[in-house]
């Protein structure tokens, strides 16, 4: 069986109709460009709103999804804008609404979203799995929209209607700005705070001759969701005169310690609508290219309950100003906002400035307001028609019944109450509706009390309508209302120039680094750290003498050298002096400086600071424990590390004591036993970083080394102070006394040396001591403690001391 044969259709079977081409995509082109324009991409200059964003928020409150009731999910809302009101995909309406839920793309969000809404690096969850409702400002979008105020358009199918645009108690378009893509035009406006909005239009409502000098010392300026610093406002008043302007944008960022020897940049607020992964993708990539030098890392500690928080951290040696200047050229921590000021305006596209926007905004609420108030005038008059015939039908109730008793049905009813008491047609209407219920004696007072209301707002409204002052006034009193209710503070700051930045270009990538200047580095005996710049070389000590003037170090070096801490675990750490605050060397305190310990982030279990030295040098230093145990090292063997070991120590030891040892120095160790050995450093070989040392003293089994150093022996002198073990130490009668260390003979290395202090009754231990060129000692409480005056021998037993002293220094003077 063969399947039937269609014959082909003849010209006569259907309708081909030639057009020309050019004539129908001109048509089509014009008809596409229309809907564009008028139907999806520009916003109403009147409530600012897009028509998607306008049927979104009626649907809303139509649903009755106010903030007092639950969330429903977005899915609903979407299918329901779709079938009712919007021609388009569900796509278009789920991100219009999700837009105008999220706090960073609108200065007032419209919607109070419920879940995954997005964020700035990525996107939202479905609509079925978020929810939604409307939050109070968009109640106050619709305010009023059931009295007549604003003109209803069919849907697009005429089956429903819609409002053609929203009451908008509140200046939306300028409030949240707008941006949208037509065709041959487009929009891009900045959002602004509601406060200043509100009081600009005030003002143009007062004085209608105002100029945009004048509206801007009440807005200075954008107020975006983000905050941010706003640079200059040059291209802010072109905006506002002309429609067409632009400004720069900063991110706000402080510079701080963000951990022990480092310093970062912390980044609390991005430009308008820049997220933090951008960010980071831009400064890896200009790391990665060699554009940017002096950052070490970037992290994002970005949280709901803390808000952003961007950690940049720059590697030592690097001025945070000059990589942070860098930063605003190279990455998007600085951008541009073009504004292109283009709305609908009576459905003519047109470009605004900041006073024709305020004007059409004011004149769509005057004319609300004016709507607003003939639908109750006429809603009242009407209403107290009705309460009057009442009053008539109640005052000879009896009468009236017989009339209707007496009718033969509704209409002679009607009929004869008209002319018994000549009524109106709706008066007789209500009456022959009236409950029984009604015709008390309290109705009666109920409808006087309600007859002289309505009364009452007839003679306001008719006064209002009467005079455009006083509907300005209202305009002006509901405005304030708004700025009460929903106004907060504002979040840009607006600076007043713009600095000069280098423009985004393959320019030449600048020196980020501290200028390497001489500097001088101090840290006093209480580990405080500071450097100043000498003046002329020369340092000037006032004459009072302070326990600060006692200094565990004193190193000439530059601000992007590198220096070592060697605490008593024996773990050196470094630093560079950039860190440190700087110091007038007029009148230095070394007080005032940072405690190195803080700084460098130590705990317990890394030791105290014994020492710090320069490790731009070829000279070795030395390290002396507790055990007797001398080690040398050389700063060739140091790498990069901020920490390292210098010593493996046994079980028990720890490092008393480090300094600088070149071959020409003598190498000190004074014992709690009284014992002093000093023989030459070049006896000691320097030796690897993870070597235990050599033998240094040899101690008497209770006994342990208190000091150890490598000093000038021609010209250091000894201070030792004795004790007893068996008081507390501080609550000793201390003894101390002073003695040039060429009096005491060298000896060869891991002897016991010679007698440093002869004991008196009572004294059996040296409690401190200390080798060097000028000695200061200092008390528990950082005051200065006077040493003798006096050189004594060798083996001398020393002069009582007036305090006890804790720690010892060395002077500057």
């Amino acid at each position: 069986m063969t399947a039937p044969i269609t014959p082909p259709k003849t010209a006569d079977s259907e309708r081909i109709v030639d057009v020309e081409l050019t004539d129908e995509m001109e048509g089509s082109f014009l008809e596409y460009a229309y809907s564009v324009i008028y139907s999806r991409a520009l916003p109403d200059a009147r409530d600012g709103l897009k028509p998607v964003q306008r049927r979104i928020i009626y649907q809303m409150s139509q649903m009755g999804l106010t903030p007092q009731k639950g969330h429903v999910k977005s899915a609903r809302v979407v299918g329901d804008v779709m079938g009712k009101l919007h021609p388009h995909g569900d796509s278009a309406i789920y991100d219009a609404l999700v837009r105008m839920a999220q706090s960073w793309s609108m200065r007032i969000p419209m919607v109070d979203g419920h879940g995954n809404f997005g964020s700035l690096d990525d996107g939202p969850a479905a609509a079925r799995y978020t929810e939604a409702r409307l939050r109070p400002e968009a109640l106050a979008m619709v305010q009023d929209l059931d009295e007549d105020v604003v003109d209803f358009v069919p849907n697009y199918d005429n089956q429903l209607t819609q409002p053609s645009v929203l009451p908008a108690a509140i200046p939306h378009l300028l409030v949240n700005g707008a941006s949208g893509i037509a065709v041959g035009m487009a929009t891009n406006m900045a959002p602004h705070n509601l406060v200043e909005v509100i009081a600009a239009a005030q003002y143009v409502l007062n004085r209608p001759e105002a100029s945009v000098e004048d509206l801007q010392k009440i807005i200075p300026g954008p107020d975006l969701p983000s905050g941010g610093t706003i640079i200059g406002t040059e291209g802010i008043t072109d905006a506002y005169l002309s429609g067409r302007g632009s400004f720069k944008t900063r991110a706000t960022v402080s510079i701080e310690n963000i951990g022990p020897r480092k310093t970062g940049l912390v980044v609390t607020e991005l430009p308008y609508l820049v997220g933090p992964e951008r960010v980071i993708d831009k400064i890896k990539d200009a790391v990665g290219s060699k554009k940017l030098t002096g950052i070490s890392d970037v992290t994002d500690l970005t949280d709901r309950h803390h808000g952003l928080r961007l950690v940049i951290g720059i590697k030592g040696g690097f001025d945070p100003e000059a990589v942070l200047s860098e930063l605003y050229r190279l990455t998007p921590l600085e951008e541009n906002f073009s504004i292109n000021s283009v709305a609908l305006v009576e459905g003519q596209p047109k470009t605004l400035g900041l006073r024709e926007l305020l004007q059409v905004y004011l004149d769509h609420r005057i004319l609300v307001v004016t709507r607003r108030s003939r639908f109750r005038l006429t809603q009242r008059t009407a209403r107290l028609h009705l309460v009057e015939g009442l009053l008539v039908a109640i005052t000879d109730i009896d009468e009236v019944i017989q009339v209707i008793r007496a009718s033969d049905d509704g209409s002679k009813a009607k009929e004869r109450l008209r002319e018994v008491f000549d009524l109106s047609d709706e008066q007789a209407e209500y009456i022959l509706e009236l409950r029984l219920r009604r015709l008390t004696k309290f109705s009666r007072l109920e409808l006087e009390t309600e007859r002289d209301s309505l009364a009452k707002d007839i003679t306001e409204l008719t006064a209002l309508l009467a005079s455009e002052e006083r509907i300005r006034k209202t305009v002006s009193t509901e405005l304030s209302e708004m700025s009460e209710k929903y106004g907060t503070h504002r979040r840009s700051v607006i600076s007043g120039h713009a600095p000069a930045v280098a423009p985004r270009s393959s320019a030449p990538q600048k020196d980020l680094a501290i200028a390497d200047l001489p500097c001088t580095v101090v840290v006093s005996a209480l580990g405080r750290a500071s450097r100043f710049a000498p003046s002329n070389g020369a340092l000037v000590l006032t004459d009072k003498r302070s326990a600060h003037d006692a200094v565990m170090a004193h190193i000439v070096t530059s601000t992007r050298g590198r220096l070592g801490a060697i605490t008593s675990a024996g773990m050196l750490h470094t630093f560079h002096p950039s860190d440190l605050p700087e110091l007038s060397s007029s009148k230095p305190q070394w007080g005032q400086g940072i405690a190195l310990s803080e700084y460098l982030g130590l705990s317990r279990e890394d030791g105290d600071i014994l020492g710090v030295i320069a490790l731009g040098s070829d000279v070795p230093f030395m390290l002396g424990t507790a055990a007797g145990v001398v080690k040398r090292v050389s700063l060739a063997d140091l790498g990069d590390k901020t920490h390292q070991s210098v010593m493996t120590l046994k079980d028990g030891d720890r490092v008393v004591g480090c300094a600088s040892a070149p071959d020409s120095h003598s190498l000190v160790l004074i014992t709690s036993a009284g014992q002093l050995l000093n023989f030459s450093s070049g006896d000691v070989r320097p030796q690897g970083l993870a070597a235990s040392g050599v033998a240094g003293i040899s101690l008497p089994n209770d006994a342990r080394v208190i000091f150890a150093g490598a000093v000038d022996r021609s010209v250091a002198q000894v201070v030792t102070v004795s004790g007893s073990s068996q008081v507390l130490p501080g609550t000793e009668s201390a003894r101390a006394k002073r003695t040039p260390l060429v009096d005491f003979p060298t000896k060869g290395r891991a002897t016991s040396g010679v007698r440093a202090h002869a004991f008196l009754k009572g004294e059996d231990i040296l409690s401190r001591a200390f080798a060097g060129v000028s000695p200061l000692a200092m008390g528990a409480k950082g005051q200065a403690i006077a040493l003798p005056e006096e050189v004594s021998k060798r083996d001398g037993s020393g002069t009582l001391l007036e305090g006890s002293i804790t720690a010892f220094g060395e002077s500057l003077s």
